[in-house]
């Protein structure tokens, strides 16, 4: 998949400037798809070329110009025929981390350990993160009360995707550092 879709998956939200879609690529993308501002801007750019997304010039005092980016009905069909189209692979996993597992024998244990904790300081981070989303989401409202009453329930099914997958990194972290503490004395 490209950023393509996911841009144009944000814009849903409705009108945004760059460095808007920056934030929630940061906050509400950032558990399924990754993306640098550099990247975002560039598919910006071909995206309005090729009509999927309008862009408007806010002129603004003491500040540069910003473009404000709308889904235009093109890109909504355009996203529509892709969100009911089925994935072309299943998901793989690209992790360098568990290369580098994969290669631990032979490595000081220590500096496995620190890796690994490190992973999990990561993931417990990024979970914070997910969870404030997730309430401020909520807002007050029960999860049953709020999938009734919101008109798009996709970012918040992805938000728990999100929290899943941290929850797992988290689990899959605690066992790697309790099987090498459980290894030591052999070392």
């Amino acid at each position: 998949m490209s950023l393509k879709y996911a841009v144009l998956a944000a814009l849903l939200e409705g009108e945004a400037s760059g460095y808007e879609l920056s934030k929630v690529f940061d906050v509400s993308l950032a558990n399924f798809w990754a993306s640098t501002p550099q990247q975002l801007y560039r598919e910006l750019e071909r995206l309005a070329q090729d009509g999927l997304i309008e862009a408007r010039v806010v002129r603004q005092e003491r500040r540069p110009d910003k473009r404000m980016f709308t889904l235009t009905e093109a890109g909504r069909r355009d996203l529509d025929a892709f969100a009911a189209t089925p994935p072309r692979r299943p998901t793989a996993i690209r992790d360098e981390l568990l290369i580098k597992i994969q290669a631990m024998d032979g490595v000081d244990p220590d500096a496995t350990r620190a890796l690994v904790e490190e992973r999990g300081a990561w993931s417990r981070g990024k979970l914070a993160r997910y969870r404030r989303v997730r309430e401020r989401l909520l807002a007050g409202r029960t999860e049953a009360e709020y999938l009734r009453e919101t008109d798009r329930v996709g970012p918040y099914l992805t938000l728990m995707g999100g929290i899943g997958f941290e929850e797992e990194n988290l689990r899959w972290c605690e066992r790697v550092l309790t099987v090498l503490r459980q290894r030591a004395p052999l070392g």
